[in-house]
This record gives structure tokens, sequence and C-alpha cells, in this order.
């Protein structure tokens, strides 16, 4: 009788996969979950969640600025939203892991979310006179990556391909750009916005934006957040990341390398 031949290994290792998500911090998980909800949400055909969320210049106004929260978390497909999910995970747990959740909470409801569609819907609407609609998030993602690569450009202003040396606070256009030609759909705009935005947080500009600490602290002390929640981060325990920071090769003080391993798209919905 013949023996059965051995599947091949997997790619990757399921128990580290696993142990990863489960050390995943509260706000990450919160926003992973909303997403899935969301992409499911869309398989019923009685209710267009795509048309209810999506971030269309023409049809925000008072009643629907609901539309600048929801644009990121909503997706036209099971893959477009697969890609941002591996996309956005390790950037936004790194985020939150060195800022804290409720630090996280405030800057991605507010202006992390806001700011990006608002400059989208002024270029999109009163420069060109267009109004195409977008979801996704790969808004923050490329948000994220270009605050990033901000920060080291102030520790490795350029990094070397062939006899050129280019700036490192560049490399997320070029993302951008590799995206948009690769993937069809995609808003370049879109993208670029979350760039402009993630500068400008990688500069320091947002930094009113942020809650302060003593608040945060007696938030966190009334309510028992760190005790009643779990894996909620708080504004104590956010050390440079509260797993640590991984050591890495020739890297100068706050310096941290871009991940762009994965990046996601913002669906555009329009021609």
């Amino acid at each position: 009788m013949a023996t059965p031949a051995a599947l091949p290994p997997l790619p990757f290792n399921p128990s580290r996969v696993r142990t990863y998500l489960l050390r995943l911090p509260l706000f990450t998980r919160l926003v992973l979950i909303i997403i899935i909800a969301f992409w499911l949400l869309e398989l019923q055909t009685i209710w267009s969640v795509v048309h209810w969320g999506s971030l269309i210049p023409e049809e925000v106004g008072l009643s629907t600025m609901y539309r600048l929260n929801t644009y990121p978390v909503i997706h036209s497909g099971f893959f477009h939203a697969l890609l941002n999910v591996l996309a956005l995970t390790p950037l936004m747990e790194r985020f939150e892991a060195e800022h804290g959740t409720l630090t996280a909470v405030a800057l991605f409801v507010g202006p992390l979310s806001t700011f990006p569609g608002g400059l989208y819907i002024l270029i999109e609407r009163f420069i060109l006179h267009s109004n195409t609609a977008v979801v996704g998030a790969s808004i923050w993602v490329f948000l994220l990556l270009g605050s990033e690569a901000i920060r080291t450009f102030k520790s490795h202003p350029y990094f070397s391909l062939g006899n050129y040396k280019i700036p490192t606070w560049t490399s997320p256009l070029f993302a951008c750009v590799f995206v948009s030609l690769l993937m069809s759909n995609t808003s370049f705009l879109g993208h670029l916005c979350a760039i402009l935005i993630g500068y400008l947080l990688g500069l320091g500009y947002l930094k009113i934006f942020v809650p302060p600490e003593k608040a945060l602290r007696w938030i966190e002390g009334k309510l028992n957040l760190l005790g009643r929640l779990p894996h909620y981060v708080s504004v104590d325990q956010k050390t440079y990341g509260r797993y640590g920071v991984l050591p890495t090769p020739n890297a100068g003080d706050g310096d941290r390398p871009i991940p762009m391993s994965y990046l996601g798209t913002t669906q555009r919905l329009g021609p």
C-alpha cells in the first residue's frame, strides 16, 4: 500500500500568528472587528453599506458628517478588506502600543480620519470638480507610513538606489505610485492626502490634538480602565511599545524602520 505524500510545509508558523493575534492591543482589535463586521453586513442585498458609509464628496454635509469616520472601515469586497487588514494591523498595533489606547482612539476617530477625508473632499470637489467616492483602511496605512517616513528621515535622511541618494521621506510617495500602477480602482489622490497628513503627524504639527497625559491618567484611574479592559494600553504602560523595541542594526536613537511589508488600497468607487 502506497504511503500518502507528505503535505508541504506552510509558509508561516500558525502558532506564531496565533500568538501575535492574541497580543494585539484593544483598539486595534476593535478596528479589525468593525472592518470585518461591515464586510459581513455588505453581503446582504437589502441595504448598501458601501453607499451608506463611503466618502462621496457631494454627499458630505451636516447630516452626513459620519462619512468622515466610516469610510476607512468599509470595503468593497473580501480581497479589498483582506489586503487592508493585513497592511493596517502591524502599523496600528505599533501605534497603539507606543501611544496608548485612549490616544489612539482620540486620534483615529478624530483628525487621522477627518483630516485626510476633508482634504480629499476639498481637492476632489472644489479643484478637480469631480465626485469620486472612496473607501478603505489604506487611508490609515499610508498616513502611518508617512509619519514613520518622517521619523526615519530625522536619523537616516537618505537611502541609496544605485548611484542616487533618495530622501527617506519620499518612500511612501513611491509606494503610493506603485500601488496605483499595480492595483486597479485605487485612489491615488486619497492615498496622497493620507501621506500629507501623515507627514504633519510625523513633524509634530498634530500634537495639539493629542489629549494631555494628565487628563488621560485621570480618566484611566477614575474608570479603572487598565483593570477592567483586557489588552488595554495605558498612558503609563506605553513604553515605546509595551512589548519592547526590537533591536535594529545601524539605527540611531529615535529611528524606527518603515514597516512596508504590506500595502493596502483605498478603493475608488467611481470612474
